[in-house]
């Protein structure tokens, strides 16, 4: 219990997807402009962590590794990926009009989210077990989420400040904004290594 504790931590704060490995960057970005769709860009992208993961997992074990084609673990993975995307995509048309509208050209984005992938083969590459695996997709999806909240918070903010210098307006400030909030991050390192070691 304390493996698995230890590694949502870990992904959720000191490794995060986003702040610490800069692993989808694009929709950190481009969806963090209002609360709102932050939200649902990080649920989105948290469902389809856990989904991609839960199936790609067996196909890496039981069919990649028993056949010795490994080396066709990215094409199958983003393959995964995709379809799961499309799946998504049409449940949220389907069920919830309002969010697919609201997430719009971004919700493609997930297929070539490297942050998906970048899941899927860290849990290969770190000899998670299955069950560790999925803990660790949550766990990333969770700080997937936070971050863009966190994000989506602090450029609302940014929208009504008037103290903003006009050559760091835009895009420039949406930048050092990021960069500070990956540097505060940084500080839950020592926190999460003193609690597991």
């Amino acid at each position: 219990m304390t493996a698995i504790l230890s590694i949502m931590l870990a992904v959720i704060l000191t490794n995060n997807y986003v702040l610490a490995q800069f692993l989808g960057i694009c929709p950190f970005l481009g969806v963090s402009k209002k609360l709102d769709s932050a939200v649902g860009m990080g649920v989105a992208v948290t469902f389809v962590m856990l989904l991609a993961t839960a199936v790609t997992w067996p196909i890496q074990m039981y069919v990649l590794n028993t056949f010795n084609i490994g080396y066709l673990q990215t094409l199958v993975f983003i393959l995964v990926i995709a379809s799961l995307v499309q799946l998504v995509e049409m449940t949220l048309k389907k069920y919830m009009p309002p969010l697919y509208n609201s997430l719009g050209v971004f919700l493609p984005l997930i297929t070539t989210n490297c942050a998906v992938l970048g899941v899927t083969i860290q849990n290969i590459t770190d000899g998670y077990n299955y069950v560790e695996s999925l803990f660790c997709a949550i766990g990333a999806g969770i700080g997937f989420l936070l971050a863009m909240v966190l994000f989506a918070g602090m450029r609302e903010k940014l929208e009504n400040c008037k103290g903003i210098p006009e050559c760091f307006q835009g895009i420039p400030i949406t930048l050092i904004s990021a960069s500070i909030l990956s540097m505060a991050f940084m500080a839950f390192s020592g926190v999460v290594d003193g609690i597991f070691g």
